[in-house]
C-alpha cells in the first residue's frame, strides 16, 4: 500500500503544479485514488501500481456496480485511474496502463435542468429584510444568474475582483483559469448594498475582509453554505428544491440562447475551453422552438 500511496501522492502534486488544478478537482481525484486503494486491499489484491492489471480494474468496476452508484460517477472514477496509471506510465513507473481498452459506461444525453425567466425573476425576490445578511443573499443570487458563474468561482471572489464602474468580475475557474464575467447592473447594485450594510453592521466582524461573501461568523462563505441558502430561496418561492446554484448557471445560458446570443459569446461567458460543452444548450434551446412551433403552426 506504501507504494500506490506514493505514486498517488505524486500524482496529485503533479496535478495542482503542472496543471493548475483546482482543489476542489484535486479533492475528487484524491477520494477516487483512495477508494481504490482500499478496494485492492479490501479484495486482497497487490495495492503496487506495477502489478495492477485490467482484471483488478474490471473487478473494481464490478465492486462500483453493486454499490449503484450513478454511471458518471463510475465513469469519473475510471476516467482518474486512466489519467493515474498514464501519469505513472510517463514517468516509467509502471510499463503499462491497465485501464487501456476497458471502455466508460454509456451515459444518456442529458439535458440541463433551468429555470425560465418567470421563474427566476420570484427567486430573485425571494431574499426579504435589509439586514447585511438578506441583502447578502440578494446579491448571492443576483451574481450567480447574471454572470452564469459556478458555486466555486462565486465563492472564491475577493472584494477586489468586483468592478463595479465596468460592471464585470474577476472570477477563477477550473484549472485557476481566470476570465473577467459581465454582472450587470442589478447585480452590481445588489453586491453594493451589501457591503454598504455589511460595513455598517457593528455587531459584525470581518474575520477575513478580503472575501466577497462571508458567512455570520465572519469568514468566508462555504459551497455547502450557498446550497442550503439556495433551498431555502426556492421553497420559499415554491419552485423545485432540486433545483442548484448549476441550474441558475444552466438558465443563465438558456435566456442568453433563446433571446439571440451566439453560441461562441456564451462559451466565452461560461468559461468553457471547447465548444462543445455548450452546445448541449443549443438542445434546450430547439427542444422548446419545436414545441412551440407544434404548439402554433397550423401545418405542425
Amino acid at each position: 500500500m506504501d507504494a500506490f500511496k506514493e505514486a498517488a501522492k505524486a500524482f496529485l502534486e503533479h496535478l495542482d503544479a503542472a496543471r493548475n488544478y483546482s482543489a476542489h478537482t484535486l479533492r475528487a481525484y484524491r477520494q477516487d485514488l483512495e477508494q481504490f486503494g482500499r478496494f485492492l486491499e479490501q479484495a486482497g489484491l497487490s495495492s503496487d501500481p506495477e502489478r495492477v492489471t485490467r482484471l483488478d480494474i474490471r473487478a473494481y468496476l464490478a465492486h462500483l456496480a453493486t454499490l449503484e452508484i450513478g454511471k458518471r460517477t463510475v465513469a469519473r472514477k475510471l476516467s482518474t485511474l486512466r489519467s493515474f496509471f498514464r501519469f505513472l506510465v510517463t514517468r516509467s513507473k509502471t510499463a503499462k496502463n491497465p485501464c487501456t481498452g476497458i471502455r466508460s459506461p454509456r451515459l444518456g444525453r442529458t439535458l440541463p435542468r433551468f429555470l425560465d425567466e418567470a421563474s427566476v425573476e420570484r427567486l430573485l425576490e425571494a431574499p426579504k429584510g435589509q439586514g447585511h445578511l438578506a441583502c447578502r443573499d440578494r446579491a448571492i443570487l443576483e451574481t450567480l444568474y447574471s454572470s452564469g458563474l459556478r458555486v466555486g468561482e462565486l465563492v472564491a471572489l475577493d472584494v477586489r475582483d468586483v468592478d463595479f464602474i465596468g460592471e464585470v468580475i474577476k472570477a477563477r475557474g477550473k484549472g485557476k483559469k481566470e476570465r473577467l464575467a459581465p454582472i450587470g447592473r442589478a447585480a452590481s447594485q445588489a453586491i453594493d448594498e451589501y457591503l454598504l450594510r455589511r460595513r455598517r453592521d457593528l455587531r459584525f466582524v470581518e474575520v477575513e475582509p478580503e472575501a466577497l461573501f462571508l458567512n455570520r461568523f465572519g469568514r468566508r462563505l462555504s459551497q455547502r453554505s450557498v446550497a442550503r441558502l439556495l433551498r431555502k430561496y426556492l421553497l420559499s418561492a415554491g419552485l423545485p428544491a432540486n433545483a442548484s446554484a448549476h441550474t441558475l448557471r444552466h438558465s443563465f445560458a438558456t435566456h442568453l440562447l433563446d433571446r439571440g446570443a451566439d453560441l461562441r459569446s456564451v462559451q466565452e461567458l461560461l468559461g468553457h475551453t471547447s465548444l462543445q460543452t455548450t452546445q448541449m444548450y443549443t438542445h434546450v434551446t430547439t427542444s422548446r422552438l419545436k414545441k412551440a412551433y407544434e404548439k402554433a403552426h397550423p401545418r405542425s
